[in-house]
C-alpha cells in the first residue's frame, strides 16, 4: 500500500513496523494539511496486513506537534475547511453529527488493529498531545519532552478528546490539575502521572522504542488482536455522550472575546518557534 501522497507525513515501513514521522514545518501544527493526512493514513493503514506496529515520531527535534492551528480560532473558514479535507481523506468512515473531527480521529486511532506507539522527544501541546493520548503506548525523552493542554488559558477546553482522555488516563484529580493548570509536564512527571508509559534517557529512547516495536511486530496478528480485544473488555471506553458533551462545551466557548484574545496571543508570539519554546511564559504574561 502506498503512503507517498500524505502531505506533512513521512511513512517508512521495515519488517512490519511503520514509522509515521510528522514532518510539517515549522511546528507540525495539526492544521488543514496535517489533520487530513493523519486521518488518511490511519484509515489506510488499518487495511494494510503488512503493518503490525505503527510508531509516531517527529522530524523536528524541538516539537512533536505544537498544537492545533490558531487559525481555527481567528478564521471562521479554517476549521470547516480542515474538517472537510479530513472527511474527504477517509470518505467511507462515519462521522457522528455531534462529534468534531479530532474526536472522530481519536476513536479511529484507538480502534486500529495495529499496536500504536508514540515517541515524544520535543513539545507536544494541545491537539498534538491529544493525538498522543489515543495511542496504545507513549514514551518520553527525559530533558527533551514536554506535554501540555494550554486550551483553558486560551479560553476554551481541550476539545479534541483531550478532556475526556486526560480524565481516562490520569484520573479526575490529576486531569483537573493538568488541564486547568495549563503547565508543561516533563517526562518524569508524565511517567508518574500515567500520561506516558516510561520516561527514558534521550540517548536511549530511539533504541528502546525500536526494540519494542520489532518484538511486537514479530508476534502473530492473532495474538495481538486477542490481547488488545481482551484488554479492551476491562478498560473503560469513552462513551459517545462524553465526546458529545466535550464538543458542545467547546463550541459554546467560541465567542467574539475568544477571537480577540487569540489575536492578542498571536501578536505576543504564539505559533512562532521562539514563542512556542516558552508558551506558558507568554500566557502568564498576557
Amino acid at each position: 500500500m502506498s503512503y507517498d501522497d500524505l502531505a506533512g507525513l513521512r511513512i517508512t515501513v521495515t519488517n512490519g513496523v511503520a514509522t509515521a514521522t510528522l514532518d510539517h514545518p515549522p511546528l507540525n501544527l495539526v492544521d488543514g494539511v496535517l489533520l487530513p493526512s493523519l486521518r488518511g493514513f490511519i484509515n489506510r493503514v488499518r487495511r494494510d496486513p503488512d503493518i503490525r506496529v505503527v510508531v509516531f515520531d517527529s522530524a523536528d527535534p524541538g516539537f512533536f506537534s505544537a498544537h492545533g492551528d490558531m487559525a481555527y480560532l481567528t478564521d471562521p473558514e479554517a476549521l470547516p475547511a480542515a474538517t472537510a479535507a479530513a472527511i474527504a481523506a477517509a470518505p467511507d468512515m462515519p462521522v457522528p453529527d455531534d462529534w468534531n473531527i479530532l474526536q472522530v480521529l481519536s476513536e479511529e486511532v484507538r480502534s486500529l488493529p495495529q499496536v500504536t506507539i508514540g515517541k515524544i522527544a520535543g513539545y507536544a501541546r494541545g491537539a498534538g498531545n491529544e493525538f498522543l493520548m489515543n495511542l496504545d503506548m507513549r514514551f518520553a525523552a527525559i530533558g527533551r519532552s514536554g506535554q501540555a493542554q494550554p486550551e483553558t488559558i486560551m479560553g476554551i477546553l481541550p476539545g479534541g478528546a483531550g478532556t475526556v482522555n486526560m480524565a481516562r488516563l490520569l484520573g479526575r484529580e490529576r486531569a483537573l490539575e493538568v488541564i486547568l493548570g495549563g503547565q508543561l509536564v516533563d517526562a518524569e512527571l508524565a511517567e508518574r502521572y500515567g500520561l506516558v508509559n516510561r520516561a527514558l534517557p534521550a540517548d536511549e529512547i530511539d533504541a528502546f522504542v525500536d526494540r519494542l516495536a520489532r518484538r511486537i511486530a514479530r508476534l502473530s496478528p492473532e495474538v495481538v488482536a486477542a490481547v488488545k480485544a481482551t484488554v479492551e473488555t476491562i478498560t473503560p471506553k469513552v462513551p459517545h455522550h462524553a465526546y458529545a458533551t466535550e464538543n458542545g462545551f467547546l463550541y459554546s466557548l467560541f465567542t467574539e472575546d475568544l477571537v480577540a484574545s487569540a489575536h492578542k496571543q498571536l501578536a505576543a508570539g504564539v505559533q512562532t518557534r521562539e514563542g512556542e519554546r516558552d508558551l506558558e511564559g507568554i500566557y502568564d504574561s498576557l
